[in-house]
């Protein structure tokens, strides 16, 4: 499920403390707790929620058109160089975890998200996170400017002119 937010809900602002954009790209997707996800004392162990956040970025990828073979066929990598997690309650065996992904636009050469997560037919924030991606070319070097194809996404999806 995706949406196209044209301004920040005042919940999202307060959670987020993203400054307002024009617009948000954000996709949320719904993933259930296997019991092989959960430790000895009922919980979800705090590893599996950068999972939760790469099931967020590739399900992002998959529905705007910014998944890792495509870029991988532009002659990219995006090695994570940066993730960070804040958890305020947990999930449980059998929960539906909701993830809402955001991607945060900048000018330097990285892609970036923030997270939120959710249990299905609950409003209070479980946990929220972000992480930064670099692009690497084909001889691994990193690239300082965004890739050609990055920028012309950009403009696709609608972040620039």
């Amino acid at each position: 499920m995706s949406i196209l937010q044209t301004e920040f809900s005042e919940r999202t602002l307060k959670t987020n403390n993203l400054p307002s954009q024009d617009l948000v790209l954000v996709h949320t997707k719904e993933v259930v707790v296997r019991f092989s996800e959960v430790d000895a004392l009922g919980i979800v162990w705090h590893g599996h929620y950068v999972t939760y956040m790469e099931d967020g970025r590739e399900s992002f990828g998959a529905e705007y058109g910014l998944d890792y073979l495509y870029i991988k066929s532009q002659g990219y990598t995006v090695p994570l160089v940066h993730i960070a997690c804040s958890y305020k309650r947990s999930f449980k065996y059998g929960d539906t975890v909701i993830i809402e992904t955001t991607f945060i636009p900048c000018q330097a050469a990285k892609i970036q998200f923030k997270y939120r997560m959710f249990e299905k037919g609950h409003p209070e924030l479980v946990a929220e996170g972000e992480t930064v991606q670099v692009f690497l070319d084909e001889n691994q070097q990193l690239s300082l400017i965004n890739p050609t194809f990055f920028e012309e996404w950009k403009t696709r999806v609608g972040l620039q002119k």
